[in-house]
Order: C-alpha cells, then sequence, then structure tokens
C-alpha cells in the first residue's frame, strides 16, 4: 500500500475555491451564440379541461419565437421510473389538456430576450372547463370524492402491505398499546441554485445543459421523449448548486425547452423562477400514519404497525409511491420487535405531484416510531432512553434481518445513543420558557442497489456504478466517474480516495464528472446516499487493479518479487533495498510507451471498474435537541442539537460533519417552519418560511466508524442522514417540555399556533 493515508484527511474541499471565486460551471449562466430565452405558461387553476389555449396575442409580440401548445407536443411523454403494485399510471404528458394543479404547465413561449418572453408569456389567453378541486389524502380516500381520473373510478392508485400479517393479533393482546395519528407536512426541496436548462440542437444532436443530479437518467429520459437515439443526445451536470433529490430526474418544463431548441435549430435557456418554486419542482413527505406499538407489562416492544396514507399529488412522479414504500420498509428503526409492518395507500390530488426529498421516506417514519416510544414511556412512567435501549438491536445481534426484510450489516446503536445522552446539555435560564429534551434514533438505508433488487421494487434503473481511472505517462491521475457532483463534496472525496491507492497527491488527481459523453454510465447518479458508497466502491475496485499492475511493472523492472515491492512517496522499491527504486513517473512513462513490461501485459496504465452492490449499507445514528417552548405563545427555540453517527469508514470528516450539519438544518425546517399549503380551491397558500441560521443552534457531531463489511473500502453512505433525526428529536423535545399536552405533538410541522391552542384548550 502507498504509505500516505489521505482517507480520514480533513482535507479542503476542492470544489469551494471555484465555487467562492466565481469559476462556477452553472447551467443557468452558461451563454451560447443565438440563444433564446423561454418562459412557461402555468395554469391559474387547480383541476379542469383546457378549451381555448390562444397563442395569438403572444405570437405578435416583436421577438417571440415559438410558442407550444399541448398540440405541438402530443406524445411527448417522460416515464414514472419507479412502478407501484397495480398502478395504472405509468408515464405522464409534458403538456395536456386537462390540468390536475396549479402551475401545471400548459404551454411555452420562446423569445429573443427573457422579458419578451415573460410578457409574451403573460398574454397566452386561456380558459378553462373548471372541474372541482381535491386537496387532502383522506377528502382524496373518501367516497364520492371528485375523481382526477374518472376512468380509474377512484383516486387510490395502490393498496398493499409490507412486513407481519400478524400484527393485529400481537397488538390486540398486548398489556399496553400507544395509538395515534401522525400527519407530515408537505416539504419542499430548497436549493440555492434553482432548476435551470439550455438546450442546443445542432447536426441532429441534442446538447442539454441541465441542473442534475442524474445526468445519465436524464438523458435517457430526454431521448426518449423526444424520440432521439441515445447516441445523439448528450446532458451536461456542471456545478449543481443543491439538489436535495428534487434534480433527480427531467422534468416536463425541462423537456419542453429541448422540444423548441429542436423546432428552432438555436439554443434555448429556462431558468425556474422562484416564484414558480412551489408549484413547479417536486415536493415530498405530505402523508398520514396511523401508528400503533405493542408493548408487554416489562416494556419489551411487542408489535409495531403503520398504516401509511400518501399524497402523490396529480399524478405519480418519477419515483411514484416509493417514498411511502420506505417509510413503511424503515419502519422498525434500530429496535428488536416480534412483528412489525405497514399498510401503504396513495391517493391523487389536485396538488403539485409529490416526488423526492433528502431522507425520502425515512424522516416520515423515524417522526411516527420514535415519537410513539417516547408516549410509550410517558404512559410507562420510563425513561425514554432507558426504554430504546432495552429493546434495541445489539452490536452481537448484527447482522440483523428486521421484520420488515432489511439486513442490517454492522455497528452498535446502543453506543450511539448512550453517547449522544452524554452529550447533550439543556440550557437552564429563568426566563419563563419550558424546556426539554428530546432523542431519536434511525438506521439509515444508503447506497441504492443492487440492481436486481431494484428491479424486484418496480424500479425501472439499474443500481451499479463504474468508474474509470488512468495514470498518464506524468504519474498524473483521471477519475471519471458517473455520479455527479451536486454540493456533497464528492470531487475532494474522490480524489483522496484515488490518491490513497495511487501513492499520489490529491492535487495531482483530476476527477471528471456530470458529461454524458465522458463519463461511465450511471444508471440514477447522485440520490439516495450512494454516490461515494457505490461509486468510490467502483473507484477503489479500479484503483486497486490499477495499483496491481503499476506493482508488476515494477517488480519486473526491478526484478524482484511483486510481493516485495513497497511505495514510498511517488515511488516504488524493493522492501529493504533503497537502490532497488523506480520512480511513479518513471513506471508510468515506461507503461505508455509500451517499455519493458512483462510478457503479455497491454501498455497503459488504465483500468475500468463496475460495482453493483450485492447488498444495501446501513449508517445509523442517535439525535437528541434541546428546546425551549413559550407557553404564552407556543414559540419553540431549538437552543442545542447534538448528532452521534456512524456512516462506515469516513474519507473525510469535515465533508461528513458538513452533510450532518446541513440535513440537521433541513429537518429543523420540517420540524418546526416548512410547509406547502394549500387554499380549499387547491392553490398554493401564501409563504414558506426555511430556517435561517437566528433558528438553527450549533450542531455538535460525533463520527464513529464501524467499516461496512459489504463496500470496498467500508464506505457507507451520509447524505441523508442529518435530515432523518431531527423532526422526531424536537417533537419529542417540545412533548418532554410540555407533558400535559404531548398527546397532541402529532404533525410536522410543529407550529405555534397549533402548540398554543392546544394548550388553551387543555
Amino acid at each position: 500500500m502507498p504509505d500516505h493515508s489521505y482517507v480520514g484527511a480533513r482535507l479542503p474541499r476542492r470544489e469551494d475555491a471555484r465555487l467562492l471565486h466565481g469559476g462556477t460551471r452553472f447551467a443557468g449562466g452558461v451563454r451560447l451564440p443565438g440563444m433564446a430565452y423561454a418562459a412557461v405558461v402555468r395554469s391559474p387553476v387547480a383541476h379542469g379541461r383546457l378549451t381555448r389555449c390562444d397563442a395569438g396575442p403572444a405570437a405578435r409580440i416583436p421577438g417571440v419565437l415559438d410558442v407550444i401548445t399541448p398540440a405541438d407536443a402530443a406524445g411527448v411523454r417522460l416515464p414514472c421510473v419507479t412502478v407501484a403494485p397495480g398502478q395504472r399510471l405509468t408515464s405522464y404528458p409534458a403538456l395536456e389538456e386537462v390540468v390536475r394543479y396549479a402551475g401545471q404547465p400548459v404551454a411555452l413561449v420562446v423569445a429573443r430576450t427573457p422579458e419578451a418572453a415573460a410578457d409574451a408569456a403573460g398574454l397566452v389567453r386561456l380558459d378553462f372547463a373548471e372541474l372541482p378541486p381535491v386537496v387532502g389524502v383522506e377528502r382524496a380516500a373518501a367516497a364520492g370524492a371528485p375523481l382526477l381520473y374518472p376512468e380509474w373510478g377512484t383516486n387510490l392508485v395502490t393498496d398493499f402491505t409490507i412486513g407481519d400479517a400478524g400484527c393485529e393479533e400481537v397488538i390486540a393482546g398486548a398489556r399496553h398499546v400507544v395509538e395515534m395519528t401522525f400527519r407530515i407536512g408537505r416539504a419542499a426541496p430548497w436549493p440555492l441554485e434553482p432548476r435551470a436548462v439550455l438546450a442546443a440542437y445542432q447536426d441532429g444532436e441534442l446538447t442539454v445543459r441541465l441542473s442534475t443530479q442524474a445526468p445519465h437518467h436524464a438523458r435517457d429520459h430526454a431521448a426518449d421523449a423526444l424520440g432521439l437515439p441515445y447516441d445523439r443526445v448528450r446532458v451536461i451536470g456542471g456545478d449543481v448548486g443543491g439538489g436535495f433529490g428534487a434534480k433527480d430526474h427531467l422534468y416536463p418544463d425541462e423537456v419542453l425547452v429541448c422540444l423548441a431548441a429542436i423546432r428552432l435549430g438555436r439554443p434555448v435557456r429556462w431558468t425556474e423562477p422562484r416564484a414558480d418554486h412551489l408549484t413547479a419542482t417536486l415536493p415530498a413527505r405530505d402523508a398520514v400514519h396511523h401508528g400503533r406499538l405493542a408493548l408487554d407489562g416489562d416494556g419489551r416492544f411487542l408489535a409495531l404497525h403503520c398504516d401509511i396514507l400518501g399524497d402523490l399529488g396529480a399524478h405519480p412522479s418519477n419515483v411514484g409511491i416509493s417514498p411511502l414504500a420506505v417509510s413503511a420498509l424503515v419502519l422498525p428503526g434500530p429496535y428488536r420487535f416480534e412483528q412489525a409492518g405497514a399498510r401503504v395507500r396513495a391517493v391523487v390530488t389536485t396538488t403539485t405531484p409529490t416526488g423526492s426529498y433528502r431522507g425520502f421516506g425515512q424522516p416520515e417514519a423515524t417522526w411516527t416510531r420514535e415519537r410513539l416510544v417516547d408516549e410509550a414511556a410517558r404512559l410507562l412512567g420510563a425513561d425514554p432512553v432507558e426504554l430504546r435501549l432495552r429493546n434495541m438491536i445489539g452490536p452481537a445481534e448484527l447482522p440483523y434481518t428486521t421484520r420488515t426484510w432489511q439486513e442490517y450489516d454492522s455497528g452498535d446503536y446502543p453506543a450511539a445513543l448512550r453517547a449522544v445522552r452524554g452529550l447533550a446539555r439543556p440550557r437552564r435560564a429563568a426566563d419563563g420558557r419550558r424546556r426539554g429534551v428530546g432523542y431519536s434514533c434511525h438506521v439509515e438505508t444508503t447506497g441504492l442497489g443492487p440492481s436486481m433488487d431494484m428491479k424486484a421494487s418496480g424500479t425501472q434503473a439499474g443500481g451499479y456504478e463504474t468508474s474509470v481511472l488512468r495514470m498518464e505517462p506524468d504519474a498524473s491521475v483521471v477519475v471519471a466517474a458517473g455520479v455527479a457532483a451536486i454540493g456533497q463534496g464528492i470531487e475532494t472525496t474522490l480524489a483522496q480516495l484515488a490518491a490513497d491507492r495511487m501513492g499520489v497527491p490529491p492535487h495531482r488527481v483530476r476527477v471528471v464528472l456530470g458529461d454524458t459523453a465522458a463519463t461511465p454510465y450511471s444508471p440514477v447518479g447522485s440520490i439516495a446516499s450512494r454516490a461515494l458508497t457505490v461509486g468510490g466502491a467502483a473507484l477503489t475496485r479500479a484503483a486497486d487493479r490499477l495499483r496491481d499492475k503499476i506493482v508488476a511493472i515494477a517488480a519486473h523492472q526491478l526484478e524482484a518479487d511483486p510481493a516485495d515491492i513497497e511505495f514510498t512517496g511517488e515511488a516504488l522499491q524493493v522492501r529493504g533495498d533503497p537502490a532497488g527504486r523506480r520512480t511513479l513517473r518513471e513506471i508510468a512513462t515506461s507503461a505508455w510507451r509500451g517499455w519493458d513490461l512483462p510478457d503479455g501485459m497491454a501498455p497503459g496504465l488504465e483500468e475500468r471498474a463496475t460495482y453493483d452492490p450485492r447488498a444495501y449499507t446501513f449508517s445509523y445514528a442517535a439525535h437528541a435537541a434541546a428546546v425551549a417552548v413559550d407557553p404564552e405563545t407556543g414559540a419553540v427555540e431549538v437552543e442545542g442539537y447534538w448528532v452521534v453517527n456512524d456512516c462506515g469508514v469516513v474519507v473525510n470528516p469535515a465533508i461528513v460533519e458538513g452533510q450532518l450539519r446541513g440535513g440537521v438544518v433541513q429537518g429543523i425546517g420540517m420540524a418546526l417552519t416548512e410547509q406547502v399549503g394549500y387554499t380549499a380551491g387547491g392553490r398554493p397558500a401564501a409563504g414558506y418560511l426555511p430556517p435561517t441560521a437566528r433558528e438553527v443552534p450549533a450542531v455538535e457531531v460525533v463520527l464513529v466508524e464501524t467499516p461496512s463489511p459489504h463496500t470496498p473500502g467500508g464506505m457507507k453512505g451520509v447524505g441523508e442522514s442529518g435530515v432523518i433525526g431531527p423532526p422526531a428529536a424536537i417533537g419529542n423535545a417540545v412533548a418532554a417540555a410540555l407533558p400535559e399536552i404531548a398527546g397532541s405533538v402529532t404533525a410536522t410541522p410543529i407550529t405555534s399556533m397549533s402548540l398554543w391552542s392546544a394548550l388553551a384548550g387543555r
């Protein structure tokens, strides 16, 4: 092995220099000669049939080049990548005459300037035959509800079970049962960079610069939607200012921009206006959970069951019901149960379709389970931490298969909880506010794959990753990987992995990402805490092969046994013989010239490796939150936050800590302030409040390392872990501060109004 260890080093992120100094490559910042600008015309009504779409007045505006209406985009459809059992709708049109949510695209205007495009968009004449809106999952599921798809005869998209069939019997015979209904508010990913696309069509080839987490995924969908061969579509991702799941696929408005570029034969650009975000970019969460936890007289967990009713919005999105299914799968968390399971139902409503958001069903399940556990502790008069420890899977029990079929790999869940309990230091102040500390624990499913598991779950994509590693004649190194850089520091960590294996400093490693013409195929890109776990594993395999070739060349040239060759800086030598030495550059140069190689060895130093995980990896964490609640107003302040997290081998601790802190901030928003609301008529309600630095305390993070037994390199995912625990930890802290209304803490976000009302009506 090389004598320098770059894995585990707190190296600065190499991306930061260009991000902070204006050298970025964002899709919305690219300029091309002859570029035109698009504006999307969106429906002002939530449900209706488009009876008129008159583009005449818009087309007469000076500078307008094209107006695309539903008739012009007939047959342009995008796929539902994950398909549920019994799902009737497996794709959806980019434009159609039936409108099912306010903000749905109904036309696209292209002009020479963005101002002209916006002016013309306002002149497209729309008439609708309005239909009754359906807002809220319970209303959509009720008998007699207006139907979004009358031919279905129902708004129900799917209804299936996961886990044990014997939950009811165990719950019926249990000494104690905690039964509660929880509501998880609709939340919106809110990246700093809005969605953006620049499409150019020349010589029969479509080049799309896109703010995306999954360039190949978007390439495939654009080609299929537009009837183009895959090799004639190129997607370039560049820098991405945050995605959080919302940029994991191609949107209708984005494919319409591509269609406009083809029709006009010139580049067309569109950037999502901030005012459109809450109706145009897919939100997530939005479910009702009816949860039941059964315990025996000693506080031992017997059964856990949840009836999950989720809101898919106007149609199943690219991910369909999969966040709801994930909620069911991860429901048991780090605890033992004799029986556990869930019923999963999903309905359509006249709201923006729901999709991916960081955590992908896991914060919702954690909220339900951990709130039930705390209320069980309150019922039994037990310490909530001790009750968890009594029922927690221990390290000697791993690997462990849960009642919902997840195969946990490695770790020490009780140790993380004990550690976070030791860290939590609630503030004490005589200011009239009530204070409490809450805990939550979770096991995070990471490293999306294996490919055959994805097939079995209805996902129309693979789960593998490929990496190409090349050492140039001067011993510099180039890594090409299919995963995308979305702000998570993947360029830095891949460079560290390559440097660690190849014996060169990280600054001599170049990482190429985000271009379907220059990188290996990635089925789903950087989603689901998989970029380093799966992509890094592929790189580790390629690096091991390349290192073996380098050692073989050195041994041949030094007339030594390969087992006696060791790395010393940027050179290799015979162990114990400094005179027997070759620099990496000498070896690399000779390899590319084909000089002095072992018999049968091909010239060059390049290896390609594909990694298809044989199993998921499971990170885990314990969170603690300290809150202060003003009983006069219901206002909640998070005064302290602590995380103990294990994501396997930590390649760069600073990046992992940053990922966790960023996730915690988003989790605080879900817990307290963020919700996409709708009026009874289906219009988005005004106001969306992500937390600011003023609402977020210092977040103390402690990292634990238990290597994955599955992943080459030992890594597990961490991208979503920070967001999974905060809603439950904060909810439990609020309930601890206000025990007289603890049973009312059942919905996210936990608003001051809801607490004030509960206190006033107790």
